[in-house]
Order: structure tokens, then sequence, then C-alpha cells
């Protein structure tokens, strides 16, 4: 079933010469027809990317109508020059999609540390401008446009009934390397045609990025262009959502951006597993989310699941770095729902099936469960292959 876009929306995706090869879009534009809500969450590394500066200024806001995303080039270290550079961006979509300077948001990834190609851009954003529609070419084309080293698009939607409203919420997301929590190397775009306040909108996104976007890890590295935004048509009603209405809409939001979350981490550069961690029984939430994030960031864990090591010991000790106290006696350990690991010592299993479990289905689930409370997360990373080390050497040589 084709995902469609959300009332009032239109984007296109584009090759302009970002990227060598012509057959790869890497310039994206999102528009609306009229200025919509919109929210960022953004990366929480202290070196910034001129863009992340420029949206983390215009958000949260009701005055949003276009959206310009480059691929190839981060513009991330890039002084004035890149400042500047984001504003003539802005300005050259406004006057493409017939909209006001300040009500464009702009993102970029790539290459750090490179100025971007200006006069590329001059000419690709009015170009991309001609190509807006409605349609899922049009959306497969804008999902396409933001990747840099994944393998394939990733795009996610969700509708929702409320009284007489039906409600549409569709997602892009990019995001393969230098992926680890606290927003890592991606980008989202998230359009909706529920109405929704500033604050609302804020909130919502910051509340759901917690449990997703920032529960997802490749290689643990933090990014400096990390971005995800949320723009609200609100042409499904007149009124903005609120009560159960607004929680219903949350969850929604949250369907979607678990399923980029996730598709994220699957398509992890030279991923052969994605890896599910969940962490039960803890006595805060902060507790469950340092352990699962030790344990996913984990090299030792990871390169584990790849060579379908049921290594119990790799986990544990994981979980015992994490920074969490626990006893270790009250910890249980499961593998693709076989017990590992219970009242601090290994139990008897069948290696070789567990093994053949981890070889044989790209999903891999690891259950730690503890006996502190009743708090939990869910964590999802991959395994660290062969290609991922020739992927990121050659990355920029």
């Amino acid at each position: 079933m084709e995902i469609q876009l959300p009332r009032g929306f239109y984007v296109a995706g584009l090759h302009c010469g970002m990227k060598g090869n012509p057959t790869r879009e890497d310039l994206t534009l999102m528009k609306c027809g009229a200025p919509a809500v919109a929210a960022g969450v953004y990366t929480q590394n202290r070196v910034r990317a001129a863009p992340v500066e420029f949206c983390a200024r215009r958000t949260p806001s009701n005055q949003i109508q276009a959206v310009v995303v480059n691929s190839g080039c981060a513009n991330a270290c890039t002084g004035d020059q890149g400042d500047r550079d984001t504003e003539q961006m802005a300005r050259w979509t406004a006057q493409a999609c017939g909209v006001a300077h300040d009500s464009v948001l702009v993102m970029s990834t790539g290459i750090i540390g490179e100025l971007l190609p200006m006069e590329k851009l001059q000419a690709g954003i009015p170009a991309t401008a001609e190509h807006l529609a409605t349609d899922n070419a049009a959306l497969v084309a804008a999902a396409r446009g933001i990747l840099t080293t994944d393998t394939v698009h990733k795009i996610a939607g969700h509708t929702l009934t409320l009284g007489n409203q039906t409600i549409s919420i569709t997602g892009i997301a990019k995001g393969s390397g230098m992926i680890g929590p606290n927003m890592a190397t991606m980008l989202g775009l998230v359009m909706t045609d529920a109405s929704l306040t500033p604050e609302d909108a804020q909130r919502l996104l910051g509340d759901v990025t917690t449990e997703t976007f920032n529960c997802v890890s490749v290689d643990g590295h933090t990014s400096t262009n990390d971005t995800v935004l949320l723009l609200a048509s609100g042409k499904a009603s007149p009124q903005p959502l609120a009560g159960d209405e607004l929680e219903e809409f949350r969850k929604g939001l949250f369907a979607v951006c678990e399923q980029l979350a996730k598709a994220i981490a699957d398509d992890g550069e030279g991923a052969t597993h994605l890896i599910t961690v969940d962490v039960v029984g803890c006595a805060s939430r902060q507790d469950a989310f340092e352990i699962a994030k030790a344990v996913a960031n984990s090299p030792l864990v990871k390169t584990a699941i790849a060579g379908h090591d049921p290594n119990w010991g790799r986990i544990v000790s994981a979980a015992g770095y994490s920074g969490v106290q626990f006893a270790p006696a009250e910890v249980s350990l499961l593998l693709n729902e076989t017990l590992l690991y219970e009242g601090g010592q290994p139990v008897s299993f069948n290696a070789v099936k567990v093994s053949e479990s981890m070889r044989d289905q790209r999903d891999t689930q690891i259950v730690l469960k503890f006996r502190s409370g009743d708090q939990q997360c869910r964590f999802w990373t991959c395994d660290l292959t062969n290609e991922y080390v020739h992927i990121n050497a050659d990355y920029h040589t």
C-alpha cells in the first residue's frame, strides 16, 4: 500500500549535482500551501552545523511553509560562510516556492568541513520546485534526496480517525552511519494534516523522540547535523487537538517515528542484523536507558551478533559498566527468546541452536530482566561488520 502525503503538503526530490552519481537525488523540497505549525529537535553535540542553529532559532513556529534539504555536504564547521550559505538557501527556496523568507527551514547532511556548492544549489532549488507534487513518486524522490550512505529510502505513514476527522501522519528519514543517541546522524521530516499548537507540537515531538530517535544507535557517534522536524498543516480540522484526541495523535506520531528509527538501525552501514535491546524491571526509565545504550553501543556485543555467537558474557558485562547500580544475582538474559543467564551465572542452553537462530534471521532480540522496579526501555542497533570499516575508511578519501 502506497503511503500518501497529508493534506496541504507538496514534496519533490531531484539530482542537482551535489553527488557525483546523476541517478541519485541530492536535493529535497517540501512546501505547505499555507503557514504551518513547526517543531524541531536537534543534535546535542556541542558542535552544531549552520542549518541546525538556523532551524533551532525558527522553531517552534506557526509560520513555516517550506523546508529545503541537501545531501552530500553537511555545511558543518564552516564558520560565518556556512551561516551565510544557509541563509541564502532559505532565500532561494522562498523565492522558488513563493513564500516568505522567514517561513523556510534548512537541513543539510554529508561531509563535515566543506562549503556548500552554492552555484549548484542556486540552479537546483528552483528546478526541484518545479517538480513539487503530492503523489507517491514525489514522496519517494523526496525521501531519496536526503540520503547519504543509506542503502534504502525510509518512509513511514499512519492514519487515525478522531471523531469525524481523518488524520494522516507521514515521515521520511535518513541515517545509516554516525548514529548515536541524543539525536544521531540522521535527518527526519514528519508531516501531518492535524491541527496543533506550536507548544503541543514541540512537546509531543520531544516526548516521542526520547523513546524513538534517541533510542537508536549504529556506532554511538553523535553528529553535528541531526534534526527532526514536525510540520502540521491543520487541514484536517479548524481547531487544535486537545485532551484525549491529542493523546491519540501522540500515539500515531510515535508509531511513525518508531518505524523510522528502526529503519535507520536496520540500514546501519554494513549491517547484517537489526538488534532490539529490551531492558525491563528497572527502578527508573533512565536506568533502563543507560543499560540498553551500553549494550547497544558495545563493539564486542555487536561483533558477537555479526558472528552469530551467543556470547552472554559480553552482554552482561556491558550492562555492568553502564553506571547503573544493580545486583548481578537479580539479572536474567534472553537472546532470541532463549534464557542464557540467570541468578548470577549461565544456564544450560543449546549454543548451536541459538547461533542458528541468529544466523537464519536478520532480527536479533536481547532481553535483560531486572528486579529493581517496573521501568523499561527499548533500544535499536545493528551488528558491526567488516563492511562498516570499509565504508567509513573510504568515506572521505
